[in-house]
């Protein structure tokens, strides 16, 4: 048992599942760079903005997911090559891309992550991992307002 109660192996599970949603991140991160750099038409400038919101919070999410897995006594994935081989979420090619192309690819990527964070907080409330649980709540509930306010977008 470590100071905040919990032994490394009843984490074991929960900080696999920190792990893959590091590595989902990681990509996630580059591909929104990726569509912020090569978004065109008429939707250019409200998703250019929006993009890089986006990419700002992913940023902050990818510090607090690593810094858990730490105090809950597991090392996270540090390097690319980790993160593409765990990775669900794939990478986009670096092409101009339209809106509504870009939207509909976010979507299915939030709703993966969204369905892995539900996984990983049923996990960590098993053990009574309440800090993690609520980390991923954070988490879903952002996740869950992105992904409506796309589908608004997209109507």
């Amino acid at each position: 048992m470590n100071r905040i109660g919990l032994s490394n192996e009843q984490t074991k599970k929960v900080a696999e599942h920190l792990d893959q949603h590091l590595a989902d991140l990681h990509v996630l991160y580059t591909k929104l760079h990726n569509y912020h750099w090569n978004i065109e038409g008429p939707e250019f400038f409200t998703l250019h903005a929006e993009l890089e919101k986006q990419y700002d919070a992913v940023a902050e999410e990818i510090d607090a997911v690593a810094e858990r897995m730490l105090m809950i006594g597991h090392r996270p994935s540090a390097t690319l090559a980790e993160y593409l081989k765990k990775a669900k979420i794939k990478e986009a090619e670096s092409a101009p891309i339209r809106g509504r192309k870009v939207v509909e690819e976010l979507l299915a990527d939030y709703a993966y992550l969204i369905a892995g964070l539900r996984e990983g907080i049923k996990a960590a409330q098993e053990i009574g991992d309440e800090a993690t649980a609520d980390l991923m709540i954070g988490s879903l509930s952002a996740y869950e307002k992105t992904v409506w306010m796309l589908e608004a977008y997209l109507k």
